[in-house]
């Protein structure tokens, strides 16, 4: 007999459809990219191709495809093009979150393809996100549900200074039915939000994944966290494949003290310790969260990034640090990473995360047609952080495309208009 988790166990059954139909003679690509200056990582790809696109997956990937093959044709003029950038922590919630954004408004500015909502919603409405705004979207939408019954709905007031608003029971729940789209559970661990509850919420979040019985990540926001001993103890407690989001925060907690996961210039023990057990460690810049002194040390001490998120929310967007998934890549780029490194933190790393999509995060052949167009603009280029620390760089990033199960946003326009 098959159970739930026999269901969403196996992807044959989970995705059906997800495969690609052998093209015959006078079969037709129903979107050709031209000229693009690939880059995927995912299987060390770089350099002029063509891409074909056909059912909404990628078709083909070649040196040069015929214009005539195809029913639409969208010339990349040499831009760079990756498979679709995913952002594993953003606020796309609008209505229910205080800080929500459209997904499909962050396009223009992100070029992404895939985001992950952040604890925007808890248990008590996430289910209007999934009825109401994930459907609407053609950016692929996946989620963390907050330890928290209300999510960020009550925002700027802080979610958990009463710990009975974090319920293991209902998050679990939540998990366990919406498992297709929920990742696992969000908490926010900084003093700021949490008050003097310790490692409390923490230890919920965690109890609720394990309480879901099925497969649940934590994403644990830190900056500013209560006690310098504090952090390590987050850093213990998390497991492998839990986020530790923030990773570079500098914000300091209401006393003054940095209390993060370099104090005093040096990395903690227990940041190394993480890493190796397998703790994904995640930029999340957002507004106030990422600090070029706090990075600078952290990677030059072993703790390199995994992933690279934007928290983009309607107040990180209007900061200086311009939080914006190819702007922040600059950034680590500058930090000294390789443009593939931040390619592949941006694609294939996220989407291990997610885990629901065959070949989600490449342009290998059957992979979901998301496909990001950027502009590599060379050149002298200053960036500020979020504590107003800058730093030079001699290249940027700019969002110039993007192309989502197989339709450009934008020209050429597919005749009818639909997206799955």
């Amino acid at each position: 007999m098959l159970t739930r988790r026999h269901l969403l166990a196996c992807p044959a059954i989970a995705l059906p459809g997800l495969s690609l139909a052998a093209m015959g003679p006078n079969d037709k690509f129903d979107l050709l990219i031209r000229n693009a200056n690939v880059l995927d990582p995912s299987q060390n790809l770089s350099g002029r191709r063509d891409v074909g696109i056909r059912h909404g997956l990628v078709a083909a990937v070649e040196a040069s495809i015929p214009p005539e093959r195809a029913q639409r044709v969208l010339d990349a003029g040499g831009k760079l093009v990756t498979p679709g950038l995913i952002d594993l922590h953003a606020h796309s919630y609008p209505y229910g979150s205080a800080i929500g954004i459209p997904a499909d408004e962050l396009v223009a500015l992100q070029a992404t393809t895939t985001v992950v909502s952040a604890g925007d919603a808890g248990a008590n409405n996430f289910a209007a996100f999934r009825r109401f705004i994930a459907p609407g979207s053609r950016t692929r939408q996946f989620a963390f549900v907050h330890i928290g019954i209300v999510g960020l709905a009550g925002f700027p007031v802080p979610e958990l200074f009463n710990i009975d608003y974090a319920r293991p029971d209902a998050a679990a729940r939540v998990v366990a039915e919406n498992a297709d789209m929920v990742l696992g559970v969000k908490v926010r661990m900084s003093e700021n939000v949490v008050a003097r509850h310790g490692l409390e919420p923490l230890k919920r979040a965690i109890a609720a994944c394990e309480m879901a019985g099925v497969p649940a990540r934590v994403m644990a926001h830190i900056g500013g966290v209560s006690e310098k001993a504090l952090m390590s103890q987050i850093l213990d407690a998390l497991r492998p494949g839990d986020v530790l989001t923030h990773c570079y925060s500098g914000a300091r907690n209401n006393a003054g003290e940095g209390t993060n996961i370099v104090q005093d210039g040096k990395l903690l023990p227990a940041a190394l310790e993480a890493k190796r057990r397998g703790v994904l460690f995640d930029i999340g810049h957002g507004g106030g969260s990422f600090d070029y002194t706090i990075a600078e040390a952290a990677m030059a001490q072993g703790a390199l990034p995994d992933t690279i998120s934007s928290d983009i929310h309607a107040f990180s967007g209007n900061t200086p640090g311009m939080p914006y998934m190819p702007w922040v890549m600059s950034k680590l780029i500058g930090l000294g990473l390789s443009l593939p490194e931040v390619v592949a933190m941006s694609t294939a790393a996220p989407a291990r995360v997610i885990g629901r999509i065959p070949k989600h995060g490449t342009l290998q052949v059957g992979a979901p047609a998301d496909l990001s167009f950027l502009d590599v603009v060379e050149g002298p280029v200053e960036f500020v952080d979020t504590m107003g620390n800058k730093r030079s760089g001699k290249m940027h990033l700019k969002p110039a495309g993007t192309v989502v199960a197989g339709v450009a946003f934008g020209r050429p326009y597919q005749s009818p208009f639909s997206v799955r």
